[in-house]
């Protein structure tokens, strides 16, 4: 069977998946042979990637019948009665070079960061409006790419689409936090309950490796790796949730872990002042030993300590700073 995880949240797809999804049809169609032995080494340069996201598909391959351990390094395609030790190549693989390429970011995800976070700090300050064409001159860029900027923006609950086909900043204050915060103390745990018997092991296994190497560096982490982290947990794994319209209610709630990523930054808090990595190694840690009580109640406790944590924050943002002014985001 298929596991449900072809992409993630953002549209993109994983690299492990793209792996996983070449390989599972190569050997659909025969071109990988029963009893090839694949190696991770080998694969990751075919696919120009690092060993990590090919040791994940393996393992996700693995754990669907379709790759079998035998004694002696490596995987083997299907059961056979001996391995077969084959110089895999990238025509065994793939039927164009283009299938093993890594894929390149866009522009518009190069800046969307950038941009998200300067909408994100003008939420909380009030309404404003951003004008789509001075984003575009701003980062010299296609009014296209400003618009993809800003729909991904948009799905994010951060700017909607107003009178005259204008972009609002959807204001952020402490009562619109908490009431995020509230939907997501509602509907997470109960979406995490519905997941738990569909996460796959090696999901799970690579969530909690991740967090624990997380662990290990302290403080040596950087907010794009924070930001990883945390969708780890209230992405991807809730994403299992088979009750479509419960994850899309919960896309609503997305204001708040931008702002929580945002403000750690903007406010120069270190990771060490945030323990939300052993929160989270906490519920990972129930979810792998079958205890889907404890891991919702430990979800929910998170929930609760990082609305506080939130409110703190956004209260010490207006304390220190004043809106600055940007060209395209006006009164």
């Amino acid at each position: 069977m298929n596991a449900p995880f072809e992409t993630s949240s953002s549209g993109r797809v994983p690299a492990y998946a793209r792996i996983c999804a070449t390989v599972r049809a190569s050997i659909a169609r025969g071109s990988l042979p029963h009893g090839a032995v694949l190696l991770e080494g080998p694969l990751a340069e075919l696919f120009n990637s690092s060993r990590s996201p090919v040791k994940q598909a393996l393992a996700q391959l693995e754990s669907e019948g379709l790759l079998f351990r035998f004694a002696g390094r490596g995987l083997m395609v299907g059961k056979a009665d001996a391995p077969l030790r084959l110089d895999i190549t990238a025509e065994m693989l793939a039927d164009s070079a283009q299938e093993l390429a890594p894929e390149r970011l866009s522009v518009a995800e190069t800046l969307y960061y950038e941009v998200e976070r300067e909408i994100l700090k003008r939420s909380l300050f009030g309404r404003f409006r951003v004008n789509e064409l001075a984003l575009a001159r701003h980062y010299d860029v296609s009014r296209i790419v400003a618009r993809e900027i800003l729909l991904k923006v948009q799905q994010a609950g951060v700017v909607v689409k107003g009178e005259k086909a204008h972009w609002w900043i959807v204001p952020l204050d402490q009562k619109r936090l908490r009431d995020l915060y509230e939907l997501r103390e509602l509907l997470e745990p109960v979406a995490l309950r519905a997941a738990a018997p569909l996460l796959p092991a090696p999901v799970l296994a690579k969530v909690a490796e991740r967090l624990q190497n997380a662990t290990t560096r302290f403080p040596d982490i950087g907010m794009a790796e924070l930001g990883l982290l945390e969708e780890d947990l209230h992405g991807t794994c809730l994403s299992f949730c088979p009750n479509r319209d419960l994850t899309e209610a919960l896309l609503r709630s997305r204001a708040s872990q931008i702002s929580g990523k945002h403000m750690q930054s903007i406010l120069m808090r270190t990771p060490s002042t945030d323990a939300f990595l052993e929160e989270h190694l906490a519920i990972v840690g129930a979810l792998q030993a079958g205890d889907t009580d404890e891991a919702c109640n430990a979800l929910l406790q998170h929930l609760v300590i990082s609305r506080e944590k939130g409110a703190d924050r956004l209260a010490e943002f207006h304390s220190r700073f004043s809106a600055t002014a940007i060209d395209y985001i006006m009164d």
